[in-house]
């Protein structure tokens, strides 16, 4: 799911993302403190969450208002989805809490603070949660134009470093890769006028997915490369013919490290709650049918679950 984890700790280090998750530079951002607007499918306020009784017939689900196509104030988004299918499967209710921040903070000011009890689509490795047994695994992929003759496979493509623009997403494997191949200074100021020069220092700063793909059908880029299930939706969905392969999970930089490119997905709990961990696993093994039916109809490719 997010910009914190597996896939971008391959590209930075996890204090500087931790810290941007958890510290004062996520304050920098000049975004307003969690706010859970009244509805029927919101939570109680934080003081009734900390003292009530767990209500062991619903599932208060950590959702953002701000991260289509993975999650959607509709509740149509492929996270909210596949929550309400491994819910139902519980025998629970699905209850989602917004969170009107970006994904990112949903960790820090829904799941620490008690408004919620889990997050879907962390990384299996996310080191702030306690996470379930990846339900999916997915990764990185080169999006281009189905009527050029630009069928990249591998970040070795010797194209790659004559073609016209790439836009890549800050922070991850493929800005890394960008760097790695000799082009990051030549697309810096176009990706930028992406985000409208919004630096990304200190401050979450990301390219809307729908826009990489918006980039590469309309000629402006040649190659889009992002992770699978932000964009899938928007491949599957675009009016002109595009082209989507999964990147090699062996690739290597120049230096010989390797640089992982694809990550097992888990929904995360409160470290300790080994209960609802364990119900979470259940009801996902129950769902397991319904969750790949979701997946395929979301354009996302898989591949099998390392662990």
């Amino acid at each position: 799911m997010r910009f914190v984890t597996g896939r971008h700790l391959a590209a930075i280090s996890a204090a500087a993302l931790l810290a941007l998750a958890s510290g004062p530079a996520s304050r920098a951002s000049g975004e307003s403190e969690a706010q859970v607007p009244p509805s029927e499918s919101t939570a109680a306020p934080a003081k009734a969450a900390d003292s009530a009784p767990a209500d062991l017939s619903i599932l208060r689900i950590c959702a953002s208002e701000k991260q289509p196509p993975l999650s959607m104030k509709d509740g149509s988004g492929l996270e909210n989805r596949i929550a309400a299918a491994v819910a139902e499967a519980m025998g629970r209710k699905p209850q989602f809490v917004w969170n009107s921040k970006a994904a990112i903070y949903l960790v820090r000011d829904g799941l620490e603070k008690k408004l919620c009890d889990v997050v879907v689509g962390l990384d299996s490795d996310d080191p702030r949660v306690l996470t379930t047994k990846p339900y999916y695994r997915s990764g990185y992929v080169f999006i281009t134009r189905a009527d050029k003759d630009l069928d990249i496979k591998s970040w070795a493509d010797p194209r790659l470093k004559t073609v016209d623009h790439m836009v890549v997403g800050f922070g991850t494997p493929s800005e890394a890769m960008l760097k790695d191949i000799g082009r990051y200074e030549e697309d810096m100021a176009y990706l930028y006028s992406l985000v409208n020069f919004r630096a990304a220092r200190n401050q979450y700063t990301q390219i809307d997915s729908g826009r990489m793909i918006t980039e590469v059908a309309t000629n402006k880029a040649d190659v889009a490369v992002a992770f699978a299930p932000d964009v899938g939706r928007y491949v599957k969905e675009s009016s002109t013919p595009l082209r989507m392969t999964l990147v090699p999970d062996d690739t290597v930089r120049s230096d010989g490290q390797k640089m992982p490119q694809s990550f097992d997905q888990s929904m995360g709990v409160r470290k300790g709650d080994e209960a609802l961990r364990d119900a979470l696993d259940a009801g996902i093994a129950k769902a397991k049918p319904r969750i790949e039916a979701i997946l395929k109809e979301e354009g996302v490719p898989t591949t099998p679950a390392s662990n």
